[in-house]
């Protein structure tokens, strides 16, 4: 599979964001996409009323998009990158309020992917309570995510953007893939490969897809410097797609960047189609 093959699909948390969020999978229909992806909408509230979980549901089917990726509650998003399930006290309690509501969310719509952020290191705690407060938390994630047929998804992210991130090479973030898989005896936590969290990261891009792309189970891009669509900037996207294609990636592929100083509908000039 190649370039000119991948299957994209367009996070709404970060494009279209100029349209209220109900009317923004209709726009992704109108721009040629299929299946859409979100960051947890609701960043004040893990446990949102029905009726706006009902709102959302209603404005995705009737837009006859897919949605294919949900994180779990994160904290606030967007901003610094910062999770919740390894923070100690009430964004942890917020995080395990969420489990059940996220994946039932993702279920009642066919989403087979749910994304969840590790959380930043908090001043003052021992990293290792961190760690195993994520693991726990993760374990469980997994096993909802299991009982609803999906994958979990764990992503690195860069460290200038994120300093207080811990996972912020592939490495890391495989590591704790490895950890879930083993606590839970499940096989369904996966890596999330953001090409442009690497790429601020340094690191090499043809070696992490090359060593990786077996254990990615969603990839993401945006180009980098800037953040911006690809062509933006020095990324060369579509020879790293194409080397996620050979390699025997057949998933889908994130849009995650931010549209400039244009609406939305223009920044896809890029695409092959």
């Amino acid at each position: 599979m190649g370039f000119a093959e991948q299957r994209f699909n367009v996070n709404l948390s970060i494009l279209f964001t100029e349209l209220p969020l109900l009317e923004r999978p209709a726009a992704a229909a109108a721009a040629g996409f299929t299946a859409v992806e979100l960051w947890w909408p609701w960043a004040d509230t893990p446990t949102p009323r029905q009726r706006e979980l009902d709102a959302l549901r209603t404005a995705i089917e009737d837009a006859g998009v897919r949605l294919t990726g949900l994180n779990f509650y994160a904290g606030q998003l967007p901003g610094p990158d910062r999770g919740a399930l390894s923070v100690p006290g009430e964004e942890s309690r917020r995080f395990r309020a969420n489990i059940d509501v996220a994946a039932g969310f993702a279920q009642s719509l066919g989403c087979t992917a749910l994304n969840a952020l590790y959380g930043n290191r908090v001043d003052g705690v021992d990293p290792a309570e961190q760690d195993a407060l994520a693991l726990e938390n993760l374990a469980l994630a997994a096993r909802a995510a299991d009982r609803i047929g999906a994958i979990l998804l764990i992503e690195a992210l860069n460290q200038p953007e994120s300093p207080k991130y811990p996972l912020v090479s592939a490495p890391a973030a495989v590591g704790i893939v490895d950890k879930v898989n083993a606590a839970t005896g499940l096989g369904n936590a996966r890596f999330l490969m953001d090409l442009y969290h690497l790429s601020m990261n340094g690191e090499d891009l043809p070696s992490v897809i090359d060593r990786y792309a077996s254990r990615t189970g969603h990839v993401q891009i945006a180009d980098n410097p800037g953040r911006g669509a690809p062509g933006t900037g020095s990324l060369p996207l579509e020879d790293l797609l194409d080397r996620l294609g050979k390699a025997g990636y057949e998933g889908w592929v994130g849009l995650e960047y931010k549209p400039g100083d244009r609406p939305s509908a223009a920044a896809f000039d890029w695409l092959p189609r």
